[in-house]
């Protein structure tokens, strides 16, 4: 059983004065853009009303979920508005749809109030989505580890987990892993993308990095490497207890149009209004438990070194994630566009590596020895010997929308957290005190 050792620094520079106004300029934004996308706009439209009326659609239109590649109906459990799943959460309105689940606020019968409210996802069936549900068991194995951590840290409240998990079996015989959460908000690249300029504002980018490292700190003293760390596995927390109520009203009032066919219904997601409440780290399918691991891992632009040429990784390639995710939340771009490319060319990872080489210089001769997939990119002395150009910038030159002093400290922590030696980044406690998220 692990215990936490917690700094000082950690209590002192991880509680976020997480401040609504902040949002003022996207709510403003939006508004001129379209006022009923606005979030007085939508909470407007959870009125009552004494009639329902349900739309529905025509049989062949094609809805939600059923434009995923490679669907098939019967690998999705028909769920259904106002089914009690598990003898306990009854359904109150679809949230989402993806590739391996569709997603539903639900209210736990054992409670009251908002606090009843739920997330539950509902995996496709186990057979053919075995990488998928393999991820489910993934994501209650760190739930069930991290409950068995002791001792305080703000951190526990900047990640979201699995509260509880189900399985229950479809009508076509098969079975569904279903992951019951506390509910969240839109995630940060959706959230990016509605500011101006698909970039968050420079007081709003410093919360959220102090939110993020606190999570980090957390888990990472607690043994869990998230490894999939990005705006999309950022999620906003709800700030108003009663919205999630206005909701499951709303779908009373105002029903979601949906296709019903003889074995299922289809039905379109409701909307979330935005929503400000303070973020937390998501998805932890991907997680290892414990302090050493090998393997493949991280979206293609976010792996770290060590990762690309086959080296044992640890907690650090979550902090390289974090100084990719910079770019992505202050700049609206990715810091890197090593994406995989058809043959022939180069691949992939060498234009990677040629990206990270720009950035940081060559690699030292201790990350050179760890592993022999190095030959293939530089020489004895390391030296850039691949195809690919190495291109011309730096970390300076790929930052735009600071200047001045703030410039230089950003560019002194992006230094901190991208660096070739997995042990040479700054821990996330460490990275909390650094000058550019304390000073204005």
């Amino acid at each position: 059983m692990r215990s936490l050792r917690l700094p000082t620094s950690v209590f002192l520079r991880s509680n976020p004065a997480w401040t609504g106004p902040r949002f003022r300029q996207l709510h403003l934004h939006l508004h001129k853009q379209n006022p009923s996308t606005s979030h007085d706009a939508v909470r407007a439209s959870f009125s009552t009303s004494s009639k329902a009326v349900v739309e529905e659609l025509p049989k062949d239109a094609v809805v939600q979920e059923e434009d995923v590649p490679g669907y098939n109906a019967r690998d999705y459990y028909p769920v259904n508005i106002g089914e009690v799943l598990q003898d306990r959460y009854r359904v109150a309105a679809k949230l989402g749809y993806g590739v391996g689940s569709t997603v539903w606020l639900c209210r736990d019968l054992t409670k009251n109030g908002a606090d009843a409210l739920r997330t539950i996802k509902v995996c496709t069936a186990s057979e053919p989505s075995a990488l998928l549900n393999a991820q489910a068991d993934r994501e209650i194995a760190v739930a069930e580890h991290v409950a068995t951590v002791e001792g305080e840290h703000p951190g526990r409240n900047y990640i979201r987990l699995v509260q509880d998990h189900f399985r229950i079996t479809s009508p076509y015989g098969t079975t569904h892993c279903c992951l019951v959460y506390r509910p969240l908000g839109m995630n940060f690249t959706d959230l990016r993308d509605m500011f101006p300029g698909r970039s968050l504002d420079v007081p709003l980018f410093k919360q959220t990095l102090n939110v993020v490292l606190t999570g980090l700190d957390f888990l990472h003293q607690a043994g869990v490497v998230h490894t999939d760390i990005s705006p999309n596995n950022i999620l906003l927390g709800i700030h108003d207890p009663g919205l999630l109520e206005r909701i499951e009203q709303a779908e009373v009032d105002f029903p979601v149009p949906r296709k019903t066919l003889p074995d299922r219904t289809v039905y379109h997601s409701r909307l979330l209004p935005i929503t400000h409440g303070v973020p937390a780290i998501s998805d932890f399918g991907m997680a290892r438990i414990g302090d050493n691991h090998r393997g493949d891992i991280m979206p293609e632009v976010y792996r770290a070194p060590e990762v690309i040429l086959g080296m044992e990784w640890s907690y650090a390639v979550d902090i390289w994630a974090v100084g990719v995710m910079l770019w992505d939340l202050l700049e609206g771009r990715s810091r890197f566009s090593g994406q995989r490319r058809p043959q022939p060319g180069p691949s992939a990872d060498e234009q990677h590596l040629a990206e990270m080489v720009s950035l940081l210089g060559p690699p030292p001769q201790a990350f050179l020895q760890r592993s022999a997939a190095c030959s293939k990119y530089w020489d004895a002395q390391g030296r850039w010997i691949a195809p690919t150009p190495v291109p011309a910038q730096s970390l300076w030159t790929r930052e735009d929308k600071l200047s001045g002093e703030e410039k230089d400290r950003f560019v002194a922590f992006a230094q901190r957290l991208l660096c070739w030696l997995p042990e040479e980044r700054a821990s996330a406690t460490d990275l909390l005190w650094d000058k550019f998220l304390y000073q204005p």
